[in-house]
């Protein structure tokens, strides 16, 4: 009782027991701080591995879409050079063509002609001018509307849907060549059908139309030869039917008379004639 009762005794017991708990308590903070330090260490790695694999995953994507660009590109340019191929193989058919091909715009201006179109309506370029400028007093050959233009015609079949349809019309060109146009029309839809102009092929007739008049004349004329000639030898028949039964001698020589003035007429319409035919065909050739 005297030691505890020792200030000195109770002074070292307290320190004993502080350090005790010192030492104790570090023990602990030790053992909790490593505890702390393992369950970490896994996180730490877990968290860059996750934030790894997004970045990874990033440039992969970065990378496809690089590659799907070039491709896109790739692809554009073939399709480019694929289109201008088709529009030179197109722009190469109708300059060549014997036929005239014009286009004409829902404003009724002329878009396109090829060389064909520009030679038979006599124009250096007829793009760019309405269809009254091109056709002008030009009118369609048509005994249902006599007095119908050219102009007018086509006016009207920019407003519907055309799929085919032919018309001749009489044509003046600027140097006044007189020209017979056969046209056929035809509307040009686009993908939704909305009319974007009207097509037109343009041919040359005139010189068909003269040689339709010069066989419808020949015909004609073929005809009323033929009747000539039947009445001619009609008349030669009898007049040598009454030769034949004739006793007269007067009478003789005035049948042989009559038969010698209709065959030299009969020759001289069937000569011209043929004369004529032989001038027709050496002009045609």
């Amino acid at each position: 009782m005297r030691l505890l009762a020792n200030p000195a005794v109770m002074r070292m017991a307290v320190l004993l027991a502080g350090g005790a708990f010192t030492m104790i308590m570090a023990r602990l903070m030790m053992r909790r701080i490593r505890r702390t330090l393992v369950e970490d260490s896994p996180t730490v790695e877990k968290s860059s591995s996750q934030e790894s694999f997004p970045l990874h995953t990033y440039h992969a994507v970065i990378q496809q879409l690089k590659q799907q660009k070039h491709e896109l590109l790739s692809m554009q340019q073939v399709e480019r050079r694929r289109a201008e191929t088709v529009e030179n193989i197109s722009a190469t058919v109708l300059s060549n063509l014997s036929s005239g091909v014009m286009f004409v715009a829902t404003n009724g201006l002329v878009r396109q002609a090829n060389g064909a179109a520009k030679q038979i309506l006599g124009f250096a370029s007829p793009v760019g001018m309405s269809l009254k400028e091109v056709f002008r007093d030009a009118v369609v050959l048509s005994r249902s509307a006599p007095h119908e233009t050219l102009a007018q015609r086509l006016q009207q079949m920019l407003k519907q849907k055309t799929p085919s349809q032919r018309l001749e019309g009489h044509y003046v060109t600027p140097a006044h060549d007189e020209r017979i146009l056969d046209i056929t029309l035809s509307s040009v839809l686009a993908p939704n059908g909305d009319v974007l102009g009207l097509a037109c092929l343009l041919t040359d007739q005139t010189e068909m139309a003269r040689i339709n008049r010069e066989y419808e004349i020949r015909r004609e004329i073929s005809s009323e030869m033929a009747l000539t000639l039947r009445n001619s030898l009609t008349t030669i028949s009898g007049y040598a039917a009454q030769l034949a039964a004739s006793n007269d001698a007067a009478s003789v020589r005035q049948l042989a008379t009559d038969i010698a003035e209709e065959t030299a007429l009969l020759d001289h319409t069937v000569g011209g004639f043929l004369a004529g035919t032989r001038a027709s065909a050496a002009a045609g050739m």
